[in-house]
């Protein structure tokens, strides 16, 4: 599955696009498709893995 990861402070130059293993519900937990998801300006400011 593709993601966009953020790895460093910065702008949107440090946003990567990766390829991830698909995750998997817990027990007791939903998992939902997102097809397009907004990014604002405090997630590339302020997101660290």
């Amino acid at each position: 599955m593709r993601a966009v990861q953020i790895t460093e402070f910065g702008g949107p130059e440090v946003l990567n696009v990766v390829d991830v293993p698909e995750p998997e519900a817990a027990p007791g937990r939903t998992l939902h498709d997102v097809s397009a998801a907004g990014v604002n300006y405090a997630d590339t400011d302020h997101a660290l893995p």
